[in-house]
This record gives structure tokens, sequence and C-alpha cells, in this order.
């Protein structure tokens, strides 16, 4: 249980840190390529958790 929390901690700090960097640098091309970092670390989360792997 404390993996899930912290990996959601992870998360969440990901988050924040890419929604400032994307609000002080307003530039269309970071926000794709802050969309697709968000996506593939999103992706690993549920995948891991999905495939019985985390969370004993």
């Amino acid at each position: 249980m404390l993996d899930r929390i912290l990996a959601f901690l992870a998360m969440i700090t990901l988050i924040g840190f890419l929604a400032i960097l994307l609000w002080n640098v307003p530039r269309w091309d970071l926000g794709v390529v802050i969309a697709v970092t968000l996506l593939l670390a999103g992706w690993d989360f549920f995948s891991y958790y999905r495939s019985g792997r985390g969370g004993r």
C-alpha cells in the first residue's frame, strides 16, 4: 500500500513541476513535450498496477 501512495505522490509532484514549468514558459512546443511526458508516465503508472506486479 505504501508503494502506491508514494507512486501517487511522485505523479502529483511531476504534474505540479511540469505545470509550473509550462505556466512560466508558455510555448506550444514545450506543451507538446509535457503532454507526451505525462502520457508516458501515466501509462507506466497504470499499466504497472493493472498487470499485477505492483501492490502485493
